[in-house]
């Protein structure tokens, strides 16, 4: 679900965190070591994406928070706020080429770029397919 999140809107908000979960406590976040990305560079992103990046001339970048049920994939175009709502049953994540990571969910895709020198993106991403593998159990535990 891709979502115009420029503004405070409590119905948006709802739909997010009953898709998602509520934010983590901030004690949940020092435990888990912060749950927001670093500044991701996109090297390439589906059409739909595309189309509102190229509303502007800045350089392509998203960032990614973990909630504990899924991610938002947050970017800005033409000074508007998008937001990406993935739910982990939902997500998909591969590591391509040696410095690119992508992130799919249905007919939305992001290829993130990660250079060797680039720690942080690095541990993140190992965050995060934790995070994905953990709900997955947990959901299968349900059933």
């Amino acid at each position: 679900m891709l979502l115009h999140v420029s503004y405070n809107d409590k119905e948006i908000s709802r739909k997010i965190d009953t898709e998602l979960g509520k934010p983590f406590t901030i004690s949940e976040r020092f435990k888990m070591r912060g749950i927001g990305s670093p500044k991701l560079v996109l090297t390439e992103s589906s059409i739909q994406i595309s189309n509102l990046m190229n509303l502007d001339n800045n350089r392509n970048v998203c960032n990614i928070e973990m909630r504990p049920k899924g991610i938002i994939v947050g970017f800005r175009s033409n000074l508007n706020s998008y937001a990406l709502i993935i739910p982990y049953y939902k997500l998909v994540l591969h590591k391509g080429k040696a410095e690119e990571y992508s992130i799919y969910k249905d007919d939305y895709f992001f290829k993130i770029e990660a250079r060797a020198k680039d720690k942080s993106v690095h541990n993140f991403m190992k965050k995060l397919m934790e995070a994905k593998n953990a709900a997955t159990l947990d959901r299968l535990e349900d059933l």
